[in-house]
């Protein structure tokens, strides 16, 4: 029997060739086993967990291939189904394209399998795994079946495979996935910020902007919106789609220090949510102004997708769980150390505008780590709310280079060209008892690492004073 996955091109059995065997690849691969289609799948690469995933595919039935692509076959496959760090520009997707194959992604094989799957999408350039993750404490503690997917971590495919499946789910959604989600309808809809990201992909960053906008391709009447008030580029973004007739729904705004669907007042320290005080800017257990921002976007999110969540015994619930939710690991993670030093993990932070945010919270002396691959923007917006409390900044990786040349000029930088293990025992050796040590790269981890987590670990390892 040929499942919900066929329904992508009309109920078609013929082949379906899967790009990539990361964690996603290899659950849409399964999803589409299961679903009773042939699947060939295939890595450009031949790492040890390409082989391993390679290896159990098999063992399901799935011709799964490392080291290479056949890109005769994919051209012949009915659809196929694109990892989402594999470039539009790939071989396999061109020889796809090019012989009129439909391309999607795993989000969307997913879906189509979960038709009864209630869910809010977050986007946006920085807070979105944040805001996703709260968005799940906060349903799972009204009691709803709910689990957390996409690019926070776990592909959604892997939960389509449950029996049975979850009833909801707080989806993190990057401009890639969305790029290959054609049919995403989320219950709510949710954009925290938008700002330059990904121009090592993309050609312009309105092509970027583009794949955000992708969230509301399939707006009806029923769909909600949380938008970030505050966000010159989000609201801009919404004008357009609105001023033609393209974003059906209601639209909910969240603001900071003035009057929204959700705010924060400054002067009572107040998180405000529907028209009525949520709790006091003292019993949220985060740092950083920021972090009001992303427990006010969740909060609104939760509570405008079902009139149950809205209710005063719902209200006390969410409040409660905001109380108890603990900031996420890389996002200005404290690192203990007995060192005297203050050690901070913000290896999530891959783009310029993500490290401005950890600058702006930062009031002790501190050298920061910057680099990794260049992402294709300027440094030099770092440079002012640097120089409040910043000693030195250590340039590393492909990007420092470009660091140099953005910063030199205007704050201390100083190049370190050897191990990732060399960088923080220089960032040791500038710093004093008393001072900080803030990893906030604002670049991608690919030059040294497999990812920003892999790149946080050592980090953590390395200011224990512990060989990673």
């Amino acid at each position: 029997m040929i499942g919900h996955s066929a329904a992508i091109v009309g109920g078609s059995a013929r082949e379906v060739a899967v790009i990539g065997l990361a964690k996603s690849g290899v659950a849409a691969a399964r999803l589409l086993r299961r679903d009773g289609l042939t699947v060939y799948a295939s890595d450009g690469g031949q790492s040890a967990t390409a082989n391993a995933n390679a290896d159990s595919l098999r063992a399901i039935g799935v011709d799964a291939h490392t080291g290479g692509h056949d890109l005769s076959r994919i051209a012949r496959a009915a659809f196929v189904v694109a990892s989402p760090g594999v470039p539009p520009t790939a071989a396999p997707l061109v020889a796809a394209r090019d012989a009129g194959v439909p391309v999607v992604g795993e989000m969307e094989v997913a879906l189509r399998a979960m038709p009864a799957l209630q869910y809010i999408a977050t986007t946006g350039t920085n807070g979105k795994t944040t805001v996703t993750a709260i968005i799940g404490h906060l349903l799972r503690a009204l009691g709803r079946d709910a689990v957390d997917a996409g690019n926070i971590g776990t592909p959604l495919a892997e939960f389509a495979l449950h029996e049975p499946q979850p009833q909801w789910a707080a989806l993190e959604c990057s401009s890639f996935q969305l790029h290959d989600t054609p049919h995403i309808a989320p219950t709510v809809g949710v954009v925290t910020n938008l700002s330059p990201d990904h121009l090592d992909r993309y050609a312009t960053l309105g092509d970027y902007y583009t794949d955000k906008a992708r969230l509301f391709a399939n707006a009806t009447p029923s769909s909600r919106w949380v938008l970030n008030g505050d966000d010159p580029q989000v609201m801009s973004l919404w004008a357009r789609l609105s001023h033609v007739g393209d974003l059906p729904g209601t639209t909910f705004t969240f603001r900071s220090g003035a009057p929204a669907d959700a705010w924060y007042e400054p002067a009572t320290a107040t998180l405000h949510a529907l028209g009525a005080p949520l709790l006091q800017r003292a019993e949220l257990g985060l740092v950083g102004d920021h972090n009001v921002a992303n427990a006010l976007t969740a909060a609104l999110a939760v509570m405008t997708s079902h009139q149950d969540h809205a209710t005063t015994h719902a209200r006390r619930v969410i409040a409660d769980a905001l109380r108890t939710f603990q900031a996420l690991p890389h996002r200005l993670e404290p690192v203990p150390s007995d060192d005297g030093k203050r050690w901070l993990n913000d290896s999530k932070a891959t783009n310029v505008s993500s490290t401005l945010v950890a600058l702006l919270g930062m009031t002790q002396p501190f050298v920061l780590l910057l680099g990794g691959r260049h992402k294709g923007e300027p440094y030099t917006a770092l440079a002012a709310p640097f120089a409040a409390f910043g000693k030195s900044i250590i340039a590393y990786g492909e990007a420092a280079t470009e660091i140099v040349s953005d910063l030199g000029g205007l704050v201390t930088v100083e190049r370190v060209d050897g191990s990732f293990d060399d960088v923080v025992v220089r960032a040791r050796e500038l710093t004093n008892v008393g001072d900080a040590v803030l990893l906030s790269p604002a670049c991608s981890s690919y030059d040294m690492f497999r990812n920003y987590e892999e790149r946080g670990a050592a980090f953590r390892a390395l200011a224990r004073g512990v060989c990673p």
